[in-house]
């Protein structure tokens, strides 16, 4: 659904300095597909039935408890920008609970493909009410921290990152978003939640909620990442980051009962 690391096309940037929020796009692709009128006129057929199908999981299921919300309106208070990370797996209800952060202050973007598909997602994104990151996490590298840094220290969006990605290994934290926090000096914030009944998707694990289950959502303390870290400092920070996100698994399974 949602991916790592973006890398903008400059032509797509939205103006000087590559802007990144609601970006518009040539409708040429580098494919060559283009965003036709009748292509547009599906895409607003098929938006409204996933957006029908993701407040219909949102809404049967029952949120419980929140553990550790007040490290968000910490973060918010330092800056107004910080780096959400959450498994793949564990999208549904962390996106949930930071789209309703929006009244505390947050803005809070995706990254989403600038193919023409990827215009479904953004207007998905769109009426959810979050920001839209046009970009590739195919590509990585310096151009894809400078655009992030855009969005975190210009804009003040806060890019949700899933630091195994769609494409896994799953639970393995890459170290995508302990950089671009090391280069902004925001904080990455760990999410994490259990349902007590649930469906996981066989190929990549990922949960939806069963009808009436309950909900727990555990939010992690900020963590920052010094701008002396070296090489190996980095890489035991993505393993502490992997230990967090499991630790705040297990307290929110455990408040779940």
């Amino acid at each position: 659904m949602f991916s790592t690391m973006p890398v903008v096309d400059e032509k797509n940037a939205g103006g000087p300095g590559g802007g990144l929020r609601n970006t518009i796009y040539e409708q040429q692709t580098r494919s060559g597909r283009r965003l036709t009128r009748g292509r547009l006129f599906l895409y607003k057929i098929l938006v409204p039935v996933g957006l029908s199908l993701v407040r219909l999981v949102w809404s049967w299921s029952r949120l419980v408890r929140v553990v550790g919300t007040e490290h968000i309106a910490a973060a918010l208070k330092g800056a107004p920008s910080f780096i959400p990370v959450y498994w793949h797996q564990h999208q549904v209800f962390c996106v949930k609970h930071l789209l309703e952060q929006r009244r505390a202050g947050l803005k809070l973007g995706f990254l989403i493909s600038p193919s023409v598909d990827g215009e479904i997602g953004a207007m998905v994104v769109r009426d959810l009410g979050g920001e839209v990151i046009r970009g590739s996490s195919t590509h990585t590298g310096a151009r894809a921290l400078r655009d992030y840094y855009q969005a975190l220290a210009h804009d003040g969006v806060s890019p949700a990152i899933t630091p195994d990605g769609p494409r896994g290994p799953a639970r393995k934290f890459k170290p995508g978003a302990v950089l671009l926090a090391q280069l902004s000096g925001r904080p990455m914030i760990p999410l994490s939640y259990a349902a007590s009944r649930a469906w996981r998707i066989k190929w990549d694990g990922f949960v939806i909620p069963w009808p009436l289950s309950r909900i727990v959502v555990a939010v992690g303390e900020p963590v920052y990442v010094p701008k002396g870290l070296d090489a190996a400092g980095l890489e035991r920070l993505q393993l502490e980051m992997e230990r967090r996100l499991q630790e705040l698994f297990k307290k929110a399974e455990a408040a779940v009962g």
